[in-house]
C-alpha cells in the first residue's frame, strides 16, 4: 500500500526562494514530489548548482518569455513518462503544466493564467480552463489524476477574506468560479475542502497593505484528485506558517490500495 507525500508551492521565483530556506524546507518536509509554479527560469538557469537538491530529479516546463511563469516537479521517484503543456492550440509557450505518470496516478502541476486587471485576459482564461478540463479528463480515463498548483481562483466565499468587495475581480469573478465548479463536476475532488469543510485558511496574500499579517488572504492553491482517489487522501494541509513567497505551500498525503 504505497504512501505518497505531495507538495505544491507557487514560489514566485525559484532562485529567490532558494535563498529563503527552500532547500532546507524541501529536505525536511519529506515530499515524494514537490510541484512548483512561477519558477521564472529558463532551461539553462535550472541547471545552476544551487538549484540541484539531493535525492530529487526535476522535470520543468519553461516559458518562452524570460523571467515569467514556468512550472516544475521535483521527484524522488522516476516517472513512467513526462509531458509538458496540454497540447491545445494557443495554450503553449507559457510553461504552465508538467505531467508525470506514476504507476498509480498522473501527477499534474498547473499554473493557471491570471485574468488580470479588469478581466482583460478573461477570454483566454476561459479557453484555458476548458482546454485544461478536457486534458485532465482524458488522463482520468486512463488512470486516476492528482492535480495541483495555483489555479488563480478562490472558489467559494469561504476561500477569500473579503468576498463582497472582490466579487467580479480577477480570481473571484463569477465566470472563473463557475469554471472551477465545472472542473470539479468533471469528476475531481477539492481535497482540502473535502477534509476541512468549514476551515478558513488562505494560501495567497497580496504584498501590499500588510495583507498577510492582517489575515487578508485568498485560497487559490489546490490539490484536486479523481473522485475514485477520495478515500486515499489521508491529509490535506495549507502550510501558512511557511514564508518566502506571496503564496504558501499546500500538501496532501495519499495512501493507495494496490
Amino acid at each position: 500500500m504505497p504512501t505518497y507525500k505531495l507538495f505544491s508551492w507557487n514560489v514566485n521565483g525559484l532562485r529567490a526562494v532558494a535563498k529563503k530556506g527552500f532547500p532546507e524546507y524541501l529536505a525536511a518536509c519529506g515530499a515524494d514530489c514537490f510541484c512548483l509554479q512561477e519558477i521564472k527560469l529558463q532551461r539553462e538557469q535550472m541547471q545552476a548548482p544551487e538549484l540541484q537538491f539531493p535525492d530529487y530529479s526535476y522535470w520543468a516546463d519553461y516559458a518562452e518569455k524570460k523571467g515569467y511563469s514556468g512550472t516544475a516537479i521535483f521527484s524522488k521517484h522516476e516517472p513512467l513518462s513526462a509531458r509538458f503543456g496540454i497540447g491545445a492550440d494557443g495554450m503553449g509557450g507559457e510553461g504552465r503544466v508538467v505531467t508525470l505518470e506514476f504507476p498509480e496516478f498522473f501527477l499534474v502541476c498547473c499554473y493557471t493564467p491570471n485574468s488580470q486587471h479588469e478581466l482583460a485576459r478573461l477570454p483566454h482564461r476561459m479557453n484555458w480552463d476548458a482546454a485544461f478540463r478536457e486534458y485532465v479528463s482524458a488522463l482520468d480515463k486512463r488512470k486516476p489524476v492528482v492535480m495541483c498548483g495555483d489555479f488563480n481562483v478562490a472558489h467559494n466565499e469561504i476561500d477569500i477574506k473579503n468576498p463582497k468587495s472582490n466579487r467580479g475581480n480577477a480570481g473571484f469573478s463569477d465566470e472563473e468560479r463557475e469554471s472551477f465548479t465545472r472542473l470539479l463536476d468533471a469528476g475531481f475532488v477539492d481535497t482540502f475542502r473535502a477534509l476541512h469543510p468549514d476551515e478558513v485558511k488562505y494560501s495567497w496574500w497580496a504584498y501590499f497593505a500588510s495583507a498577510r499579517e492582517r489575515g487578508i488572504g485568498w485560497r487559490i492553491d489546490y490539490f484536486l484528485v479523481s473522485e475514485r482517489l477520495r478515500g486515499a487522501v489521508k491529509s490535506a494541509e495549507i502550510h501558512d506558517q511557511v514564508f518566502g513567497s506571496d503564496h504558501c505551500p499546500v500538501s496532501i498525503e495519499l495512501k493507495i490500495d494496490n
